[in-house]
């Protein structure tokens, strides 16, 4: 009896000792610190640092846009939270911001440096960068860094610029520069492209947006190789947010979405003209201003962005409401009779008549495109239609599904629109010939003075009241400004 008596107790004491183990292990679990991905998900918002630019985000009329709103607004929606965004316009004051509760991440472009990385951490790079060396048109082009050596030379304070000629001044212990607070990248090209700096360092993607706008500020050459270009973290705190991020990116990249995103904020500025662009905003200044009320209101009653509506008139007939071809279409739009007519418009030389029929003509168009296609390549594909007509556009998509490429996406059917001009593709469709380049073109085109005007108006009152102050932004030259820890 006492055997079985010990025997019980034994496993009395057992059983209690498992229940404690169990509670305190309960305890323990609950009073476990979330990791930041927790955190993130149980607020239901992920927090995101970035700059106002063309690069990374601002507001136009269809709402939050920039490549970096895009991709971070696409992680966010992997994890099943809301993206909200934090604009801080000083370099210094974002990087101490991140990881406070402003933001759980910078996207804004950064540069991975060997003097960041001792303070901060990265995701993975989602795009490569190199460090390009702008000079005034007018001037003599610079070969070297040499070359530069006593000019007034801009860079941004404390960015990835002036760390790189931090690097190079043992070599050349007479290159100075200034480095300008509570700026960015374009505001470097617009003091270069009037005038008010001779050279200025920035980032390679910067100036292939940004030259448009700015066409007297060109590139001489490239400081740098590549350099990756990834999201920012604080060194701080465990790294369950950044392992999501990666493996995001990964997801991102081999899906095909994250260059279809660069396709989307970056192709259409590949082919350049300096000219071209001198003269689109010498026209923004002396002729839109006469039209742009119109362009908005037509714009407005038939759900189109007024810039684009614009675009297309700038691409028609330059802003000049008096033109006429030789083929007889006429006004800003350049509508034909027989267009006119089937819009019950009388005077295609009326800039008002002529604007809301356009509009009305591309809304009808952009209707017919097939539900299938998504945005923005739906634009794109009615901007052809309008130039080509509905039925050669949707013989390029033929040529494009034979050869097994996709005819849902505008990067693909505009390399077949330009084979309608020959024999032996075009004989093998319903409409026959066509001048398949020229949709190719104008497409591209106004593709080019939207991103000039969408960014013109956001910044325009911005750069005013900087531009009349930016003395007050210079530092000394390249003082030993201490970096964030």
């Amino acid at each position: 009896m006492k055997l079985r008596l010990l025997a019980s107790q034994k496993l009395a004491y057992r059983f209690a000792l498992l229940f404690m183990l169990t509670a305190l292990a309960l305890i323990t679990s609950t009073s476990r610190s979330r990791t930041v991905l927790e955190q993130v998900i149980g607020a239901n918002t992920l927090s995101i640092i970035t700059f106002e630019g063309p690069q990374t985000y601002f507001e136009d009329a269809k709402g939050s846009n920039g490549f970096e709103y895009f991709l971070a607004k696409a992680f966010a929606d992997s994890l099943g939270v809301n993206l909200e965004v934090t604009i801080i316009d000083d370099l210094d004051a974002l990087l101490y911001a991140l990881g406070g509760p402003r933001g759980q991440l910078a996207g804004a472009g950064l540069t991975v440096t060997e003097n960041r990385q001792q303070y901060l951490r990265f995701s993975e790079p989602y795009s490569f960068v190199r460090q390009t060396l702008v000079y005034r048109l007018a001037q003599p082009r610079p070969k070297t860094i040499e070359d530069v050596i006593g000019g007034r030379f801009l860079v941004v304070a404390n960015s990835s610029h002036e760390e790189h000629l931090r690097k190079l001044q043992p070599k050349y212990p007479q290159l100075q520069w200034q480095a300008l607070r509570d700026t960015e990248m374009l505001q470097l090209m617009q003091m270069v492209h009037e005038g008010k700096a001779d050279y200025a360092l920035i980032d390679s993607t910067a100036y292939t947006i940004d030259r448009s706008l700015y066409p007297n500020a060109r590139a001489a050459f490239d400081l740098t190789d590549d350099e990756p270009v990834a999201w920012a973290f604080p060194g701080h705190g465990d790294a369950s947010l950044i392992k999501a991020a990666n493996r995001f990116l990964r997801d991102f990249e081999a899906s095909g979405d994250l260059q279809q995103l660069k396709t989307r904020f970056y192709e259409h500025t590949d082919e350049f003209s300096v000219g071209g662009s001198q003269l689109f905003m010498t026209r923004v200044n002396q002729r839109l201003g006469d039209f742009q009320a119109l362009f908005e209101s037509a714009a407005s009653e038939h759900s189109i962005d007024w810039r684009l509506l614009a675009a297309m008139a700038y691409q028609e007939s330059h802003w000049n409401p008096l033109a006429t071809s030789p083929t007889g279409v006429r006004g800003l739009m350049m509508l034909t009779q027989t267009t006119a007519t089937e819009l019950a418009i009388e005077d295609r030389l009326d800039p008002g008549q002529s604007i809301n029929g356009g509009a009305r003509y591309f809304q009808s168009i952009l209707k017919r495109i097939p539900d299938d296609i998504e945005e923005p390549d739906r634009t794109w594909f009615a901007l052809a239609a309008y130039n080509i007509g509905m039925g050669h556009l949707e013989d390029a998509r033929v040529l494009t599904e034979r050869a097994k490429r996709d005819p849902h996406l505008w990067r693909d059917v505009r390399e077949y629109l330009p084979l309608l001009r020959q024999k032996k593709y075009f004989q093998t469709v319903k409409h026959g010939f066509a001048r398949g380049h020229e949709p190719v073109q104008y497409v591209q085109n106004i593709r080019h003075f939207r991103t000039i005007l969408q960014w013109h108006d956001v910044q325009k009152t911005r750069h005013k009241a900087l531009l009349e102050n930016d003395l007050s932004t210079v530092d000394n030259f390249h003082s030993d400004l201490v970096l964030p820890l």
